[in-house]
């Protein structure tokens, strides 16, 4: 039986309300490589440094949590030169949340001056401690309705 592996995604909050309304998650730019590292069950937190991707408004939070569905990698025609790779993702009810009070508590930030650097891959593994960490400020405050 394989684990439940956890993954972050660095994605502008405007793309991932997309992906979020149509059930699916492109990444890094739509390439296929990362997307086929998940597996079916696996657990994605979509992490956005900026509201939108030309746009310098920052975000810093954490803005999404979902889980694989499928097996299937697909490639999806946004425009005749634009056809990037998608996942299924199960996305669930969660708040978005500040990284900033999260980040001398998560391991994958080794330097607390420099958090910001881990999300420039665009697509990594967590640990489940540093997942459980992100969720539970993300899903605790469920009661005040605003879901994204």
């Amino acid at each position: 039986m394989k684990s439940t592996k956890y993954w972050i995604a660095t994605i502008s909050k405007e793309h991932t309300l997309l992906g979020v309304a149509g059930g699916f998650m492109q990444v890094c730019h739509g390439k296929q490589a990362p997307l086929k590292r998940m597996k079916k069950g696996d657990y994605l937190i979509v992490y956005s440094s900026k509201i939108t991707m030309e746009g310098n408004e920052k975000c810093q939070a954490f803005t999404a949590i979902g889980q694989v569905i499928d097996d299937n990698v697909y490639q999806f025609e946004m425009t005749e030169n634009f056809k990037p790779f998608r996942r299924n993702i199960n996305f669930l009810q969660c708040e978005e949340s500040s990284i900033i009070p999260m980040i001398n508590d998560l391991e994958f930030i080794p330097n607390k001056k420099s958090w910001g650097y881990p999300f420039r891959y665009g697509f990594f593994e967590i640990k489940e401690n540093d997942f459980n960490i992100i969720t539970s400020k993300m899903i605790q405050n469920e009661v005040k309705g605003q879901y994204i």
